[in-house]
């Protein structure tokens, strides 16, 4: 595992572990969630919320600090309801994110979704 992915999945795992105000995901969602952490950190593409630009490392820390709120409002169970609650829209707009990767535009949420497909399915 590349340093940068090991590092977001501990630092995943140790949110997921840190006290009982936490919802508790199943191994399989922690490791599914951090590795779509780690996966949006290293994607070297531009995401839009709001209408503004991000980096990939300022997007993964959004998506962190919202997965965070979520966890402890025990709102995220699922590597699904993570990209439905934290990585498919503002929530304070309700706008939609994009990616940007390679000139094509897409939404987040169906970024996020091929790449758990991918990493379901055992591909690289």
């Amino acid at each position: 595992m590349p340093p940068l992915r090991r590092l977001a999945a501990t630092l995943l795992l140790l949110a997921f572990q840190a006290g009982s105000a936490y919802a508790t995901p199943d191994a399989r969602a922690q490791q599914e969630i951090a590795a779509l952490l780690a996966f949006v950190g290293q994607s070297h593409c531009n995401f839009i919320r709001n209408g503004k630009s991000y980096g990939a490392e300022q997007a993964q820390s959004h998506l962190t600090d919202k997965l965070h709120y979520l966890l402890r409002a025990d709102k995220v169970n699922s590597a699904e309801e993570f990209i439905d609650r934290a990585g498919t829209q503002s929530s304070l707009s309700g706008e939609p994110y994009l990616v940007v990767c390679d000139g094509r535009q897409q939404t987040s949420a169906a970024w996020l979704k091929d790449e758990l497909q991918r990493l379901r399915q055992g591909e690289p």
